[in-house]
């Protein structure tokens, strides 16, 4: 008889390694995958190429889904400046759906009986999988002896160890998620509510002391140039804009949200690219936006980040929402401009061929064209008869 074949989704760590070697173990032909939307290192990829053969995979991928990644989530996300809570970039999570779908997709293409992932029990990232599984590769098993079997790290460590893998998986203070739209920072201080993370917590530091501008260019709300250098490739440009941000240590917060299964939870996170990108992308849409667009796309992007954090980007309203957040980007179009120091920046202005602000009819504060003094008393007077006939009624009610 031959063997089934299973697909790990192998992302190199304690968890995913003990899941190949014990698949293995148990008679599996085991075929390694290691899904990458931008946060894995040449260097990362070759190490887990070498160790998923040493685990006893029969096959190991890397399945890069980066500019997918970015076509179908980054792009809409930048469109609807989503931010979880008005702070956090929703990176893992959407991060997490795409390597599932990448995974089920390779799962689908070599006829799998399983796929198998390191999730444990108590997080979202279990429900992300299990959901994009069931949707992508339906019939095909989900088994997760992590969370099944509630395994401790000790008891993978000497699994491991005992089978001949001595790699380093010595538990560390604080987990790191690394990708192209932030690193998420778990642990540690974090657990206690009233500190903040520590400087040694993050990964990227400070090597920038004097003030200097950031030029971020859009076109139809697309990055395509930073600082004058032009970018045909977005994900570069992202890249760019991370490395030049990251000087500056911008981009550190932490926040807590409401995870899927109920409880809340606590992550520190320093994203640099995410954090300037969305507010020179929101400055350049106050100038260009009508107020009523500007009302309406904030409305569905909290729904469409809302959706991709709880395993919802699979849902048939979600390319109904790109499509509006697409549409309203037709003239989110010019140069924003942003001036960064060390852990911080602000906001300086825009230069836009479609700047409503430059209106003949008026400028503000000044002078106005559009009108005449008795229109706009006319204006007011009109403007305020719902509450001349409520409050000439309701003499008593005072505020």
């Amino acid at each position: 008889m031959s063997k089934k074949k299973v697909v790990v989704a192998f992302s190199g760590g304690l968890d995913t390694s003990y899941t190949v070697m014990k698949l293995t173990q148990e008679g599996y032909d085991v075929y390694a995958a290691c899904a990458n939307t931008g946060g894995f290192s040449a260097e990362q990829l070759k190490k887990n190429e070498e160790n998923a053969y040493k685990l006893g995979a029969v096959k190991y991928v890397t399945l890069d889904v980066t500019q997918e990644y970015y076509e179908k989530s980054l792009k809409y996300m930048i469109f609807g400046n989503v931010l979880r809570n008005n702070c956090y970039p929703i990176s893992v999570s959407s991060e997490r759906i795409f390597q599932a779908i990448a995974i089920a997709r390779y799962a689908n293409e070599i006829g799998a009986d399983a796929i198998a992932h390191g999730s444990t029990g108590a997080g979202n990232d279990q429900i992300r999988f299990d959901m994009t599984f069931l949707v992508m590769a339906p019939g095909v098993e989900i088994i997760t002896l992590t969370r099944d079997q509630k395994l401790t790290r000790k008891e993978e460590v000497d699994y491991l160890n005992e089978h001949g893998f001595t790699a380093d998986f010595t538990k560390l203070k604080y987990s790191y998620n690394v990708g192209i739209w932030g690193t998420s920072i778990c642990g540690g201080e974090l657990l206690d509510p009233t500190q903040g993370l520590p400087e040694e917590a993050y990964l990227k530091h400070a090597t920038q002391q004097e003030e200097s501008l950031l030029k971020i260019t859009f076109d139809k709300g697309e990055i395509v140039a930073v600082n004058g250098e032009q970018f045909d490739d977005r994900v570069k440009a992202i890249q760019k804009i991370e490395e030049i941000g990251a000087s500056y240590a911008i981009g550190r917060d932490a926040n807590v949200g409401d995870t899927i299964i109920g409880i809340k939870g606590r992550v520190g996170f320093e994203a640099a690219a995410p954090k300037l990108i969305i507010e020179a992308h929101r400055l350049l849409e106050k100038s260009t936006l009508s107020k009523w667009q500007q009302y309406w796309k904030d409305q569905v992007a909290n729904w469409y980040g809302m959706f991709l954090h709880e395993s919802q980007y699979l849902e048939p309203v979600m390319p109904d929402i790109e499509a509006m957040l697409t549409s309203s980007q037709r003239n989110v179009t010019g140069t924003s401009i942003l001036k960064l120091r060390p852990y911080g920046f602000e906001t300086v202005g825009i230069d836009s061929d479609n700047d409503l602000t430059k209106s003949k009819l008026g400028e503000y504060g000044e002078t106005q064209t559009g009108w005449t003094a008795d229109e706009a008393k006319g204006f007011i007077k009109v403007s305020s008869t719902p509450l001349r006939v409520y409050y000439g009624i309701h003499k008593d009610e005072k505020r």
